[in-house]
């Protein structure tokens, strides 16, 4: 599969380039990005053509994988799927409903494959957590604390614009409910949703399955209190999610591999672009409700 990465921050440079370089299934075509020098250092470092035009490179690929903020990530992500090109995203989707949705839509439309990269759902120890848990019945109650350093110490990502404006319920939200939904069901609805210190938000869900689970997320953590948790309770005890080693890189590979098992099969991947719309959805939900306890 002919692929081409349209990005050029951090997160391209440290993951999505890597990964498309290495991947054995993969030829990795080119670089798009916003800034002209960045995108020819980073094509440079991989041997690649530097684009300077979005739709030249949607002509020389059969898919994409997008390493942009998330407005300008469902703007491309649906030129790209109407092209007829399969979509590696990154989590958020997008930034509002409206723009997730045009995404999802313009992904079943063309009949292009979709894969949204929730870091923990692509990591072999996390994943098959995961997928057992969801085999268990009878949980109560669960917790989610995803606490980041990103705006308190020295991180790549702490100029990020989107981040700065939607804050840790965007960025590290994703991820907790990439872990959450598919053990507890779907989330019926955000019943309290209230702020924290810094950017920290604190969510209570109900979901499908009759369990509630409360959010902790942050992006303004202390960097020794920064760290991951999940804990569910239940009919069957107490269990953790547990840590991973692998590298970022290591999950976007495996990543890819579900958009190729996707493009080839058929068979939508669970976390396409319609369950990148869900998530969207109730971040949105708790959008409404933050601001309304701000107003």
């Amino acid at each position: 599969m002919r692929i081409g990465l349209l990005g050029t921050g951090p997160w391209a440079q440290m993951a999505h380039a890597p990964a498309l370089d290495a991947h054995s299934g993969l030829d990795f075509v080119g670089v798009w990005g916003r800034r002209p020098e960045a995108t020819k250092e980073l094509a440079g470092q991989h041997g690649v053509r530097a684009y300077d035009d979005v739709d030249t490179l949607l002509a020389d690929v059969d898919a994409v994988a997008v390493a942009l903020p998330p407005r300008v990530q469902a703007e491309l992500a649906v030129r790209a799927a109407r092209a007829g090109r399969h979509l590696l995203l990154d989590k958020p989707l997008a930034a509002t409903v409206p723009e997730a949705r045009a995404v999802a839509e313009a992904a079943r439309e063309a009949r292009v494959a979709s894969v949204v990269f929730f870091t923990a759902r692509f990591q072999t120890e996390t994943d098959a957590w995961i997928a057992e848990q969801a085999a268990t019945e009878g949980w109560f109650l669960a917790r989610a604390q995803w606490l980041g350093s990103v705006f308190s110490s020295d991180s790549p990502f702490a100029a990020s614009a989107w981040r700065r404006e939607k804050g840790a319920l965007w960025d590290v939200g994703p991820h907790a409910l990439s872990v959450l939904l598919p053990v507890l069901g779907d989330a019926l609805r955000v019943t309290s949703a209230t702020h924290g210190p810094g950017d920290t938000v604190l969510l209570v869900l109900d979901h499908a399955d009759g369990a509630s689970s409360t959010l902790t997320l942050s992006l303004t953590a202390p960097p020794a209190a920064a760290g991951a948790e999940v804990e569910l309770r239940g009919t069957a005890g107490v269990t953790r999610l547990p840590d991973s080693s692998e590298s970022a890189v290591a999950a976007l590979t495996r990543a890819a591999d579900a958009l190729l098992s996707a493009a080839a099969t058929g068979r939508p991947h669970p976390c396409d672009a319609s369950f990148g719309l869900r998530v969207t959805e109730i971040l949105a939900e708790a959008e409404v409700m933050l601001g309304e306890r701000a107003g």
